[in-house]
């Protein structure tokens, strides 16, 4: 039996143990109330610390989504089918790298790619099948694309068109967030510049032909898989809002109106209340800056809206099914932070598209939290805990450093363009993995409690349909013989035109475009031929 003296010391020796959250932020033992900083605010005041609505969930449930896409539009638009079936309540559009890219299937450097990690979508003529029976003017969808946003919104506008859907009925997300693309993921195709300006050209057009739908996702959820910490992915998200509110007024938009429609996209990872805190803070943050830096005063216009992926790099090829753990635990930090929308990871997403079964399992993930748990009943309600309100405090104040660096250095633009920001997320994602390695940061079956089994059972494998390739070029083919070509022609010079003018708005070019089944190889390789490309920089230090 250990002697009670060293029993006592080994006790001590923990309490006083330093311990930080992933962002650097010192844990108390005990918290205190008098680790509170000022007052709080109720639910739905500015500037929204305890939400932006003042019935929470009661008002509306979150939107569940699952994001999903695969192969053709056919078979997407089946798994989707299914979803709904199941009951999800928005749909959640991932495509190809090539659209994504800008490339058509039929381009040598897409042969590779097509279909694989999203569905291929390079004309209206596949928007119309991949919403087949899906009713859009009754129907939230959310798209992750950025290089090529505008063209894939402006597809869904066309595809409303085409079905007799006003617009103004259209409600969803697309990310359209090309900062984040040239730090942290990699989806660029035009440099800064003229990508601001088809980010604006869509914001200012959404505004005005589709006022539910949000025409920018502000994207931290990237950022933070590349290896940023929480606050670290807060800072360097709202700094890119900055940039946008920026261009967005450069352009002469008014704060006031499409501030109401700028949203927020993120990662929750599982450090509980670090995450619960990052999202309470956030909504402070931008309350404040939307306020005092752009002189806001729509109480809408100040709100923090987001959607949040449960999962990401966060969950394991290792012992996979301790992934659903891991799901349902950031789930419940989600909903604790207040999402308006929220993706749960299916389990087997750290290594294969997820199979019915498991992407079944992660939408009765949101369901159980959402009507078994109980802590969707009550607005915030972990307000007023001195532990969460001190770590909202603390994760702000880390925020705002975050920014000032990026402020200090001369803005987002330039820092993306000189590589400063990619540098900083590079260094931290190294931070990282050292401390996975070192054994100083424990991931449960990579690190401690590993197995040795090959065999985890973790269930039924995807396996993509290996005709799904022949079968989209096939398509394309049959709509490059049937479409008129000659005004497709017509329709590319009239954008390239106004993409070479100042000013000019180039949505309705776009729309005007895909109505005529240009396709998103056409369009992006018109706008190259006028901007260029992105040349990524390479820095050290």
């Amino acid at each position: 039996m250990t002697p009670p003296s060293k029993a006592a010391s080994t006790s001590s020796a923990a309490t006083k143990e330093l311990r930080r959250t992933p962002s650097g932020i010192e844990i108390p033992l005990i918290a205190t109330p008098n680790m509170r900083q000022g007052t709080l605010e109720t639910p739905g005041e500015a500037p929204f610390t305890r939400g932006i609505f003042p019935d929470g969930y009661r008002g509306r449930m979150w939107t569940m989504r699952q994001y999903s896409g695969f192969g053709t539009a056919e078979e997407s638009n089946e798994r989707y089918q299914f979803l709904m079936e199941q009951g999800q309540t928005g749909l959640s559009v991932a495509l190809d790298l090539p659209t994504q890219c800008g490339y058509d299937p039929t381009d040598p450097m897409a042969s590779a790619e097509v279909g694989k990690v999203g569905v291929s979508l390079s004309n209206l003529r596949e928007f119309e099948i991949l919403f087949n029976n899906i009713e859009l003017d009754r129907v939230s969808t959310s798209f992750t694309i950025n290089g090529t946003a505008a063209i894939v919104y402006a597809m869904y506008v066309a595809a409303a068109d085409k079905a007799g859907i006003p617009r103004d009925k259209l409600t969803g997300t697309i990310q359209n967030d090309i900062l984040k693309e040239y730090v942290a993921r990699g989806t660029w195709i035009f440099p800064v510049r003229p990508s601001m300006r088809l980010i604006a050209d869509s914001v200012l057009f959404a505004n005005k032909e589709t006022p539910r739908f949000n025409p920018i996702s502000i994207a931290g959820a990237h950022v933070r898989d590349a290896g940023c910490n929480a606050a670290e992915e807060m800072g360097y998200t709202l700094a890119n809002g900055v940039a946008y509110v920026e261009e967005l007024l450069r352009r002469g938009g008014d704060v006031n109106k499409f501030a109401k429609r700028l949203s927020f996209f993120f990662y929750v990872h599982m450090d509980f209340f670090e995450e619960i805190s990052k999202f309470r803070a956030a909504r402070r943050v931008w309350a404040n800056i939307m306020k005092d830096k752009f002189g806001a005063t729509d109480p809408k216009a100040l709100m923090f809206r987001f959607g949040v992926v449960c999962g990401g790099s966060s969950l394991t090829a290792a012992q996979p099914l301790n992934n659903v753990v891991r799901v349902g635990i950031e789930n419940m930090a989600a909903v604790l932070g207040g999402a308006q929308s929220i993706f749960t990871c299916a389990f087997d997403e750290a290594f294969q598209i997820p199979t019915e079964q498991s992407a079944e399992l992660a939408l009765r993930t949101q369901q159980i939290v959402a009507h078994e748990s109980g802590i969707a009943d009550s607005v915030d309600p972990l307000g007023g805990s001195y532990f969460v309100e001190h770590m909202t405090d603390q994760m702000e104040a880390e925020i705002l450093k975050v920014m000032a660096d990026i402020d200090e250095y001369g803005g987002v633009e330039k820092a993306i363009e000189e590589g400063y920001i990619q540098m900083k997320i590079a260094q931290r994602a190294r931070e990282r993995k050292e401390k996975v390695d070192n054994g100083e940061r424990i991931v449960v079956g990579v690190n401690k409690y590993q197995r040795d089994e090959t065999d985890q059972g973790f269930g039924e494998v995807f396996e993509l349909d290996p005709s799904a390739r022949d079968r989209i070029l096939d398509k394309y083919q049959m709509v490059m013989d049937t479409r008129d070509n000659t005004e497709a022609q017509k329709l590319l010079q009239r954008l390239g035109t106004a993409a070479a003018a100042e000013g000019e708005n180039l949505l309705p070019y776009i729309v005007d475009c895909c109505h005529g089944y240009v396709t998103v190889g056409e369009m992006v390789g018109e706008l190259k031929s006028h901007w260029g490309e992105f040349q990524e920089p390479v820095r050290l230090t």
